[in-house]
């Protein structure tokens, strides 16, 4: 799963289209389905639908779905579910009783099965499998009492066990938050004076945004008209990233807490060179994770690096 997220202070700008190209560079994380929601002037639209990103949207349903605005989120899965359904598909758009709110998260609570039982028994109706439904329960149900949606979500984190980075859309606010232990990525950038957000640096690039920095664990990040604040009731541990985003789940050209993921693997191979080395005619990489950790095999062994498996590119798993 993967997030990403635009605050613009012009109004009415094509928002849609640079939520679309982000997710193009995230579809790595997941290829099941995607959304993008759009904020224009706190009237929220959204569109939602299983597949790739480039089949799911064109330039076309973009315009006429939804538009320009000043915000957007958008999302892209893959199902904890074999099969999936297009009611699991993220953002998520919420009315409730103090406004609208749209959501997208990227990861997975250890505690549904106590809070889908509290809140069932109290009421709530589920329309679909995702911890994300869960998670904007839990808000809105805190949204009642607290002075604004920041102050609801910092609430929410204490009742929210597992690994998340959460984007939120309310009328007014964009809002980054990433779970206390800081397992899943998080990163903010800029293009100009609006602020991004993404699971990965390698989203910036695709819409010519610079990367600022890392969203600490716990951390929850408020974007509005008045600037960029933080709340950090919930920081505080040194974070512990999940070491596949290393091996496996990150792209190669992506960035994370200050360590690129293809030197990464390619020490990765080095060290796998030194501890098990072997006697072979070439070193071959499974696209296309591999593909960096072999050539540091390669390097460290002095046995060369072949291209012995293609993957064809034009189509999908």
């Amino acid at each position: 799963m993967s997030v990403f997220g635009i605050f613009s202070k012009q109004q009415q700008i094509d928002v849609a289209s640079e939520a679309y190209m982000a997710l193009f560079a995230l579809q790595h994380r997941g290829q099941q389905s995607c959304g993008i929601a759009v904020n224009d002037d706190g009237v929220i639209k959204s569109y939602r639908d299983m597949g790739l990103v480039p089949e799911t949207f064109n330039p076309e349903l973009l315009a006429s779905k939804l538009g320009l605005g000043n915000m957007a989120i958008g999302h892209v899965e893959y199902s904890k579910y074999a099969n999936g359904s297009r009611a699991d598909a993220q953002p998520l758009v919420v009315r409730h009783i103090k406004g609208t709110m749209a959501l997208a998260s990227s990861g997975t609570l250890v505690n549904v099965p106590e809070l889908r039982e509290e809140l069932e028994l109290n009421g709530a109706i589920f329309h679909s499998s995702t911890d994300a439904e869960i998670i904007s329960h839990v808000i809105i149900k805190e949204r009642l009492s607290a002075k604004s949606i920041e102050a609801a979500v910092e609430q929410a984190m204490f009742r929210l066990k597992g690994s998340y980075s959460l984007l939120i859309m309310s009328p007014q606010k964009l809002i980054a938050a990433r779970d206390p232990e800081g397992i899943h990525p998080l990163c903010m950038g800029q293009i100009g004076e609006n602020v991004v957000f993404a699971s990965e640096s390698c989203a910036f690039d695709s819409i010519g945004a610079t990367f600022v920095r890392d969203i600490k664990p716990g951390e929850i990040v408020i974007v509005d008209q008045e600037g960029i604040r933080s709340i950090e009731t919930h920081c505080g541990s040194k974070g512990h990233l999940c070491v596949f985003e290393y091996v496996y789940t990150a792209r190669p050209d992506s960035v994370i807490e200050g360590a690129s993921v293809h030197d990464a693997r390619r020490r990765a191979g080095a060290f796998m060179a030194l501890e098990n080395p072997c006697q072979a005619d070439v070193v071959i990489g499974v696209p296309d994770s591999s593909i960096s950790a072999a050539i540091g095999y390669s390097e460290a062994s002095g046995i060369p690096y072949e291209m012995g498996l293609v993957k064809n590119k034009y189509v999908a798993r």
